[in-house]
């Protein structure tokens, strides 16, 4: 592989005589960049940069740094019963904070998506690091949080002034994560919840952000309650993603909760409105299926890369 791209360097360095440059520094610095949008994130880091001063410059050019995905590298962990719920061995840490490092350094303000791991755990310093070198930022993918403290959460967001679009993860009182985004992010537009969304949280939404276009919680039980108050109350609300949920429904004690196999009529009436109602109830689906066994908490570590999949694609890392 890097004997190719050396090869693709010289082709291209030969192509106004008939022997090669022998400096490297003189190729032309929009060819360059060209060429190393086809390296991967670690060449571009670690060995590039390294190769003399004209090349380190092409490595910090915006082109290269619309997109950080991280979503390759995973923590060292520990599930935990109490807080902070994850043990995170140190050198992955260090690791993190040394590749951060690098690639905010490098990119100069430029990154625009900011996509993490699902099982790549933050710090506060870490996040605060991230808000502070990304100020442009747009999206971003993070769905754990369980390290972060409150605080962290809350400054980050207040710098992402631009952040239209976040992928969230579970977690036990999101309603500040919303409240603090609709103050400070007026841009917001897009939200893949990848936890429950129940009564509360869909009523949070409605009062924070009631001008919500794009809204993902597939892979997760959803109360039909839940689901009313989302439609009936995100009165701007363009597409909706409910695919392989499992739809819930209260009905007065005695009665068991009833989990529903079909959307009735006055659902359906009430999405009718939507550009995209995005569904999937079936018993012969296996991600459906995977809902069901996970009794509507999806573990995703389970599932390898299956959590960056979504049915909207403005939201997926992972094409279906």
């Amino acid at each position: 592989m890097e004997f190719q791209k050396k090869r693709k360097i010289e082709a291209v360095v030969m192509e106004k005589g008939d022997s090669p440059v022998r400096r490297w520094e003189d190729l032309n610095i929009n060819i360059l960049v060209t060429i190393l949008l086809s390296f991967d994130l670690f060449q571009l880091i670690y060995a590039i940069p390294q190769v003399c001063r004209a090349w380190r410059l092409a490595c910090c050019d915006p082109l290269l740094w619309k997109t950080l995905d991280l979503s390759v590298l995973q923590s060292n962990f520990i599930r935990l019963p109490l807080k902070p719920y994850v043990y995170v061995d140190s050198p992955s840490e260090k690791k993190l904070t040394g590749l951060l490092n690098i690639c905010l350094n490098l990119s100069r303000g430029n990154i625009q998506t900011l996509i993490f791991h699902t099982n790549l755990y933050v710090n506060d310093n870490q996040l605060t690091f991230a808000a502070e070198r990304c100020p442009r930022l747009k999206r971003l993918v993070m769905p754990a949080w369980e390290k972060l403290e409150k605080p962290a959460i809350r400054r980050a967001i207040r710098k992402w002034k631009d952040l239209e679009s976040l992928t969230m993860p579970s977690l036990e009182k999101p309603a500040y994560v919303i409240k603090k985004i609709a103050r400070s992010c007026k841009k917001f537009s897009e939200l893949k919840i990848m936890g429950t969304c129940d009564i509360l949280f869909a009523s949070t939404l409605v009062s924070f952000l009631p001008n919500l276009k794009v809204l993902s919680v597939r892979c997760t039980e959803l109360s039909k309650h839940a689901l009313v108050i989302l439609l009936e109350g995100l009165t701007q609300l363009k597409v909706l993603n409910i695919s392989h949920c499992i739809i819930t429904e209260d009905l007065p004690p005695p009665a068991p909760m009833k989990i529903l196999t079909e959307l009735d009529e006055s659902i359906l009436e009430k999405a009718s409105r939507l550009d995209k109602f995005l569904t999937c109830m079936s018993d012969s689906c296996i991600m459906c299926q995977r809902t069901r066994n996970d009794k509507g908490f999806m573990r995703w570590y389970k599932y390898e890369d299956l959590w960056k999949v979504d049915e909207v694609k403005s939201l997926a890392i992972l094409k279906l």
